[in-house]
């Protein structure tokens, strides 16, 4: 059996610590692999700073990180998509599942995935480019499909989805999470209105986005309130406790939703306006991660209809390194994704 090594938080505050962990055996519907790349996410040096303040059920010591790309060493005996060799990227259980359930972070040199959040890795692409996506796919396909949230129409390539004649307003569309929001629900069939600063309009408008607004502006959210105007709008995914007077507008017509990657305030939402976290480990517990891992992504990815953001960029090599690279990120890397190898 062969030797692992994790990079291990043991509470709060603390720096990682390289030291020996225990090689995982996959259960029926998981593979093990090992990893080649990982990438760093904000929540990971949140949950460094944070802890049970952000989670309250995180335990210690704990292995974060949850963007992972690597071959296949083992597969669970329910197994059939993937067998032992195979490249593959996907999404780590590196964030505490509020549900409870096996835990398998990212910052180690074996883990565990789920085979319904996993994706082959075309002989066309590297491990880099591919490990970027998972999180933000998954944080952005939570908050667009299930049904607990806007529970929008599912994304095609082939055939493309018959539009909807609905709009999509997502907010921060260069941010990982948007970026992938906006492909996402343009392949859904939706028009997508985002925001980001003038520089980043050809990067969004690129992945899908049909109008994009600077968010900078001090009229932002007249100009969308405008632009909206007549059209109408099924929700809007988002991380901006301001924005949620968008939707409450009553210009704007359609579903009052709004999505967000980050906890809003009951108390700022306009009456008639909903919100809800988004969980994108949900994703393990019902249809969507399927839907997205084993039919849409394999097949947008295979046909050059999905583009994987932000852009990595290997900052450095060991699990030695990845607390040095939690520090990177925490200081701003803008449109990259901080990656770190380890082979």
């Amino acid at each position: 059996m062969p030797s692992n090594f994790a990079a291990v938080l043991h509470d709060v505050g603390q720096p990682l610590q390289v030291e020996p962990a225990e090689y995982p055996s996959p259960e029926a519907h998981e593979i093990l692999i090992k990893n080649h790349v990982i990438a760093v996410n904000p929540v990971d040096w949140q949950m460094q700073k944070k802890g049970t303040k952000m989670f309250a059920w995180m335990k210690f010591p704990h292995v974060l990180g949850s963007d992972v790309a690597g071959e296949v060493v083992e597969i669970g005996s329910q197994v059939t998509r993937f067998k032992v060799g195979d490249r593959v990227s996907g999404l780590a259980m590196g964030v505490p599942n509020r549900n409870g359930g096996k835990l398998s972070g990212g910052y180690q040199h074996y883990t565990l995935l789920n085979d319904y959040l996993t994706a082959h890795i075309p002989e066309s692409k590297s491990y880099e480019s591919m490990v970027v996506s998972p999180v933000g796919i998954c944080t952005a396909a939570c908050g667009l499909y299930q049904k607990d949230y806007l529970a929008l129409q599912h994304p095609s390539v082939s055939p493309p989805a018959k539009p909807t004649g609905q709009t999509l307003l997502i907010w921060g569309g260069s941010s990982g999470v948007g970026s992938n929001a906006i492909q996402l629900a343009a392949a859904s069939g939706y028009e997508v209105f985002t925001t980001a600063s003038p520089k980043s309009r050809d990067y969004v408008q690129k992945l899908g986005a049909a109008q994009v607004f600077d968010y900078k502006s001090e009229t932002v959210i007249q100009d969308i309130i405008a632009a909206l105007k007549g059209k109408k709008i099924c929700g809007r995914p988002c991380h901006r406790q301001g924005m949620s007077q968008i939707v409450g507008s009553e210009d704007v017509q359609g579903k009052k939703f709004v999505a967000s990657a980050a906890p809003l305030d009951d108390a700022v939402l306009p009456e008639g306006v909903q919100s809800k976290f988004i969980y994108g480990n949900d994703l393990k517990d019902n249809e969507v991660g399927p839907m997205i891992w084993e039919e849409f992504y394999p097949a947008a990815i295979a046909q050059d209809k999905w583009v994987n953001v932000p852009e990595a960029e290997v900052f450095g090599k060991g699990l030695e390194f990845i607390q040095t690279a939690l520090d990177i990120q925490n200081q701003g890397v803008p449109q990259k994704k901080v990656v770190v190898s380890l082979v």
